[in-house]
């Protein structure tokens, strides 16, 4: 009789894991096919004789598309379950990149990057609304920390693989693998995630009724004050991705390899800090974590602005502010997004949807007014990260409705 328990015990767990992995595939998509592709850039500048700044185009499109397909996905899976959506989308990235790899012109590759992550972002919103679906605040928090050890990987490894794609074909193998992911994920669907919200097919699906619980929802404190909360915390996230290859390589002087080293590390840090964060939630509140962690992540940035505007600080410095910040956001990411759809599980999708969108956004708005005020100090990115930090604390302490 043990013998049986424990056997199912552990098919149990295994399918547990698998979900978990298959999730976190799913959320990666969209941020891997630009990690992956990046590196090479050049090269598609050169092989279909466009500028750099059509080239660049290549990214904002894609920027574009994740934007407009979040705000599509969440509620389409709220009304149609959540299979359907996911499978289309899916479907369009895998057709959209395979078009990437045969794209002849400039304007041809823009355009299927939009359909690319028109596609992608499928598995960024729907993937939340599961761990939903399927799991109470505190536990979804340990679920979407599990995401990130699964898909932190990607950021850390996606562009050192694209490089060595490029070295030896070239960049339009790099769409072909991309192509290939999502029909593995495809075809792992059938097996570890069985539909976690049944169609309505008692009524029809209404845009006029979706904008309303759009509006509805960005009213709701209870969600708007988790969602922010979490978006400035990752627009700092961006900011430093964005900014951190000047500072570091032209103002610190650290080589490519050194400065990869120093990235990859406080990736680390990231993902070591939201398993942390899952092993904790067994005997602390989401709000308990939540709140002691953005402490740091505040105080992380004072500190490194404060520095930046007495003089240049001294690289230990600089690095233990990065590294104290995205050890917190570890834990803030997580749980703010746990918390944001708590209190949303009749419309899960639309409230990923929109988090995601919020989310994004800020990051966007972030990165783009980083790139603007660049002026070869460190003060801008020290700004942009204490605006994102303290921001972020300010909207958890005064804008929500803590869960109890």
């Amino acid at each position: 009789m043990s013998q049986t328990s424990s056997s199912v015990h552990a098919t149990s767990h295994s399918r547990f894991a698998g979900w978990i992995v298959l999730l976190g595939a799913l959320t990666a998509l969209g941020p891997l096919s630009i990690d992956m592709y990046l590196p090479g850039l050049p090269d598609i500048a050169a092989s279909l004789h466009a500028s750099d700044g059509s080239t660049q185009l290549t990214l904002a499109s894609y920027f574009i598309g994740l934007a407009i397909g979040q705000m599509l996905y969440g509620p389409l899976s709220d009304h149609f379950g959540r299979k359907p959506p996911l499978l289309a989308g899916l479907a369009i990235y895998l057709l959209a990149s395979l078009g990437c790899a045969l794209a002849s012109s400039i304007d041809m590759l823009i355009g299927l990057r939009f359909l690319q992550a028109l596609g992608g972002c499928a598995g960024m919103v729907i993937a939340r609304a599961i761990v939903r679906d399927r799991c109470e605040p505190r536990h979804a928090a340990q679920v979407f920390s599990s995401l990130v050890l699964v898909m932190g990987v990607a950021p850390i490894l996606a562009p050192l693989f694209g490089s060595w794609i490029v070295s030896l074909g070239g960049w339009r193998p790099i769409f072909v693998l991309l192509a290939l992911f999502a029909l593995l994920c495809l075809l792992a669907m059938h097996r570890l995630l069985p539909e976690s919200r049944p169609a309505r097919e008692d009524e029809p699906f209404r845009i006029g009724l979706t904008l309303r619980n759009y509006l509805a929802l960005l009213r709701d404190r209870s969600f708007t004050g988790y969602a922010i909360t979490g978006g400035l915390a990752v627009g700092g996230l961006f900011a430093y991705i964005t900014g951190s290859p000047i500072v570091l390589m032209k103002l610190y002087g650290l080589s490519a390899s050194t400065y990869s080293l120093v990235f990859g590390s406080i990736a680390t840090c990231y993902i070591v800090a939201s398993q942390f964060n899952a092993r904790f939630l067994k005997s602390n509140s989401l709000d308990t974590l939540l709140g002691r962690a953005i402490h740091v992540l505040a105080g992380a940035t004072v500190v490194l602005l404060l520095a930046s505007l007495w003089g240049k600080p001294p690289v230990w410095l600089l690095l233990g502010c990065l590294y104290a910040y995205l050890g917190a956001l570890g834990f803030v990411a997580a749980n703010a997004t746990a918390g944001a759809l708590a209190r949303n599980g009749e419309q899960a999708g639309l409230a990923s949807a929109l988090m995601g969108t919020l989310q994004f956004s800020i990051a966007t708005l972030g990165g783009v007014l980083l790139g603007l005020w660049h002026d070869g100090s460190l003060t801008p990115l020290a700004s942009t990260l204490a605006v994102c930090g303290v921001g972020a604390w300010l909207c958890y302490r005064l804008g929500t409705h803590r869960l109890g």
